[in-house]
């Protein structure tokens, strides 16, 4: 069954919790036992209708306060597709949560107040999406109920948003505006019997046709994961390399370029457990083996010999920062691109982005949750593809070398 991974964004109270839970009830994901806990906390809340956001708010800060605070990764399925759905939080403060959360997604639903329209969240978030490239949005413009279920309001609502999404850099994206009430229901699962003259999709059925499709990049690159070196007698000649193709596909009898050292071999053998294959596809997990005894270790690459990428120790990329500590000129930190770790040293803060889309402005440090361009070194050469032609491998996080959190995620240009 095919996986659909969403991630949810929009100002404080815009119900992107109470979305999600109206989803899973409207599709009988919720068990009795949690359908009887809502109904109980609602009451006890005394409101008179089912408080869907206790279904996703799960630490007890965000059921006291109404608020998202952490992402939460929500998963259920109906007969077409399965759903992997995280809820991020709407706060400025945790714009880096919403980063992660939708760094792996490929559909976002972003939800704008039907009484507030396009706020300054809105801006961030829809920035965030057009930063990772994210191909399917869906405008969600909840509250319908709240203003009269009017045709007007929604309209106003997407002529602004329409004029946000010129500002973008990333144009192939599809957008689509479905006007719902969360609350009630309307739009969510069934359509609404209050807003006759929306002719499109409910929310349901819109993201039961969005095609998961794996994003395939130009170029093998095959980061390895570990060395197989069985133990067992009879497997005591066998060397072969783990990980995940991340961009084309591979045969056996590709000739390989092992990547940073620039070594060369064949194919010999594409493995699944117990089974082999002639070609591993996007996305594909499995061990290869090689004609050849050459050094391959955790960290390599393995790309096709026409295919290799340029290598560099030095690069721009725009970076979100996500430590408490400001990122500065001059400090070092780890860089981990896939499994393969170096140090680094942050050269120089060229500009800060603002999430409006107004443009840059000169900086000399970035804060908590600041995006802007900087400047790499690096102690030895790196794979360099742009997070446009991979988003795996043209991707990176920056490492804090003292408390080793991840203090920023970066993309390269």
């Amino acid at each position: 069954m095919e996986v659909l991974k969403i991630a949810t964004a929009g100002s404080v109270d815009d119900g992107k919790s109470t979305l999600i839970g109206r989803l899973l009830y409207d599709t009988q994901s919720l068990t009795t036992d949690k359908i009887e806990a809502i109904e109980a906390k609602s009451k006890a809340n005394g409101f008179d209708y089912l408080d869907f956001s206790l279904a996703t708010d799960g630490l007890v800060a965000e059921r006291e306060q109404g608020i998202t605070i952490d992402v939460a990764h929500i998963y259920f399925s109906t007969k077409k597709k399965s759903y992997i759905i995280a809820d991020t939080p709407g706060h400025v403060e945790y714009t880096r949560n919403m980063v992660t959360g939708a760094s792996t997604s490929q559909a976002s639903i972003i939800l704008v107040d039907a009484r507030k329209g396009v706020v300054e969240q809105t801006y961030r978030h829809f920035f965030i999406n057009d930063l990772l490239r994210v191909k399917e949005v869906v405008v969600a413009i909840n509250k319908m109920d709240l203003v009269n279920y009017s045709e007007e309001a929604f309209s106003t609502i997407v002529a602004d948003f329409k004029a946000l999404a010129a500002k973008q850099n990333f144009t192939d994206q599809k957008i689509t505006f479905i006007p719902i009430s969360a609350l009630k229901g309307d739009n969510v699962v069934t359509s609404s019997q209050e807003m006759s003259w929306y002719d499109g999709n409910t929310m349901l059925e819109h993201l039961e046709n969005i095609n998961p499709s794996i994003a395939v990049a130009t170029g093998v690159r095959f980061p390895v994961q570990t060395v197989i070196r069985p133990k067992q007698d009879e497997y005591h000649d066998f060397r072969g390399y783990a990980g995940k193709v991340v961009g084309g596909s591979l045969s056996v009898g590709d000739t390989i370029t092992v990547l940073p050292s620039g070594k060369t071999s064949t194919v010999k053998d594409i493995l699944f457990y117990d089974q082999s294959f002639e070609k591993a596809g996007p996305g594909s997990s499995c061990t290869i083996t090689l004609e050849t005894e050459i050094n391959v270790s955790r960290g390599d690459v393995l790309v096709k010999e026409k295919e290799a990428p340029q290598l560099t120790k030095q690069f721009q990329a725009t970076v979100c920062w996500m430590d408490t500590n400001a990122l500065t000129p001059g400090t070092n930190y780890m860089i981990q691109q896939g499994t393969s770790q170096i140090l680094a040293k942050v050269k120089e803060i060229t500009s800060l982005i603002h999430t409006d889309f107004s443009g840059t402005e000169p900086t000399q440090q970035l804060e908590l949750n600041e995006i802007g361009n900087v400047a790499i070194q690096l102690s030895k050469p790196l794979l360099l593809d742009s997070f446009t032609q991979n988003k795996n491998t043209g991707s990176f996080i920056l490492i804090d070398q003292q408390t080793n959190a991840t203090a920023g995620v970066g993309f390269i240009k």
